[in-house]
């Protein structure tokens, strides 16, 4: 079977450089773009264990055996497909952290901001984290997701704390979790009901609740 070409949506790759080598690593990061994309579909679409290696194939548009040499296994496919997201949506919420923002709560809602763009551009990523990685199997990926992302909204939640914006006592870690999940959860519930809804007119009302909320 032939592969087909990128599918829009899919998470971001970095492209390689030019020269041989780099060129082969640059058409198998494509084809793992491909399974990335055809996994997230469908185990979005039927859950972990319904999803065959057959049909993310025919998904991808690979033959079977492609599955195999690049990952060696359904599970390898999964634990790398969680491991590429959560690197891209660090790099997203580290990316809006770096802004000109004018203060930490002002980091907060550009935070906010950026997970609700990246999960709107990757729908389905967003439905497998949601309802597959805190199974007990992946636990290594909530470690990740712990130290990589939600670290990002707790130090700058420890940091409006510090700056009087917060309320002092604040649990941060556990404001994190919160912030992030509620973000999740919204983004998925518009995605699914509400797609024409601006999704600046989301993250103000998800701004307000947290001010109202955490504010001193």
């Amino acid at each position: 079977m032939v592969d087909a070409p990128p599918q829009a949506g899919a998470l971001p790759v970095s492209r390689p450089v030019d020269g041989p080598a780099k060129e082969q690593g640059g058409r198998r990061a494509e084809t793992r773009q491909r399974l990335y994309r055809a996994a997230a579909d469908l185990i979005a679409e039927q859950g972990f264990a319904a999803t065959t290696v057959d049909a993310i194939a025919e998904r991808a548009g690979v033959a079977k055996g492609t599955v195999f040499y690049n990952f060696g296994s359904k599970e390898a496919l999964f634990a790398g497909l969680l491991d590429h997201g959560i690197e891209r949506l660090a790099d997203a919420l580290a990316e809006a952290a770096r802004g000109p923002a004018a203060s930490p709560v002002a980091v907060l809602d550009a935070l906010m901001l950026a997970q609700l763009r990246f999960f709107d551009e990757y729908g389905p990523f967003a439905r497998v984290l949601l309802a597959e990685m805190w199974r007990a199997a992946w636990q290594d990926a909530v470690l990740r997701l712990r130290t990589s992302v939600l670290a990002v909204y707790e130090r700058v939640l420890a940091d409006a704390v510090e700056a009087g914006e917060l309320r002092p006592g604040l649990d941060t870690g556990t404001a994190a979790t919160a912030v992030f999940g509620m973000v999740l959860t919204v983004a998925i519930e518009r995605r699914a009901l509400r797609p024409d809804q601006p999704v600046e007119d989301v993250h103000a009302t998800l701004a307000e609740l947290v001010h109202r909320r955490i504010s001193p």
